[in-house]
């Protein structure tokens, strides 16, 4: 029961992510692309009721990765949007009409499988609710680096493989900080109330790495194929926010010869990814500008 209540908001985050990862991935494929970053971007997206349909989505994940991770692990909560690809597709089969292979269901299986070893195998335990400001000091400066140099790398290709994955792996890392700054944000909310909430730096921290988290998203989507961007954002967000867990919030995994099934279970899930990401129906959820004009 001490794991019931993260797991089943996570769940529920991931399901709308993935809700949200189909209507944008639309809405961004629909309007014009560039080399650069391009501010105008968002402001084409907004007049795009798809793309808000998706943010609203994107609204409700919050509210559900919010309470996951006011009552539970990093370590348990951010791993568990591994999901949010599959559950991606089987959406994308209902809204786009499409199927997914045989070949698709067993690498559908193969992640949910290896995502149950691996975590059952760590058994991610701690739940620390506040971070001294000296291991701050520290992640921050250094995952801010590690975004902008990829960002820089990514703008120095042409759209492709290799842009999409820099650009998928920036937001991953963006977006497993933002987790991490939002954990402590809703325990200062929790335990100090509103005011406190309202004037904490974590709070208005975990927003700006959220909006550029998104900024860099709509433009991994445009940067190159799926099967680039997608495995990127998916297993780096999940590898990302277990290091910050244990660095952070001094959160514990299992070691030892657990090591063992716990690899078993993340090569399960990196392979069941990177299938996915290359299935027919994955690749028309980035699909060509002129295929993506029909989206209303």
């Amino acid at each position: 029961m001490h794991t019931l209540l993260p797991v089943l908001f996570a769940l529920g985050a991931a399901l709308s992510n993935a809700f949200a990862t189909v209507l944008q991935r639309k809405a961004a494929l629909v309007v014009p692309s560039s080399q650069g970053f391009r501010a105008g971007l968002m402001l084409d997206l907004l007049r795009r009721p798809v793309w808000l349909a998706g943010m609203a989505a994107v609204v409700v994940a919050g509210v559900c990765q919010a309470v996951a991770l006011g009552t539970g692990p990093l370590t348990i909560v951010q791993p568990l949007f591994v999901l949010e690809l599959p559950l991606a597709l089987i959406l994308a089969t209902w809204l786009l009409h499409g199927s997914l292979p045989r070949a698709g269901w067993v690498a559908l299986a193969a992640v949910v499988v290896g995502l149950g070893i691996a975590l059952g195998a760590a058994s991610p335990s701690g739940n620390r609710t506040d971070v001294p400001a000296e291991r701050w000091l520290i992640a921050l400066p250094v995952c801010a680096a590690v975004v902008l140099a990829l960002a820089a790398a990514a703008l120095r290709r042409p759209e492709g493989r290799s842009r999409a994955a820099c650009l998928g792996t920036a937001t991953a890392i963006s977006y497993a900080l933002t987790a991490a700054l939002m954990k402590e944000a809703v325990h200062i909310l929790d335990d100090h109330g509103l005011g406190a909430f309202l004037t904490a730096w974590q709070t208005y921290a975990f927003a700006a790495t959220g909006v550029a988290a998104i900024f860099l998203l709509e433009h991994a989507m445009q940067a190159g194929p799926l099967v680039a961007s997608q495995p990127a954002l998916t297993l780096g967000d999940a590898a990302v926010s277990l290091a910050l867990g244990l660095l952070l919030f001094e959160e514990h995994v299992r070691t030892g010869w657990w090591l063992l099934p716990q690899a078993a279970g993340v090569a399960l899930v990196v392979a069941g990814v990177l299938a996915l990401a290359r299935m027919p129906l994955a690749r028309a959820l980035a699909a060509s500008d002129e295929e993506g004009a029909a989206v209303p």
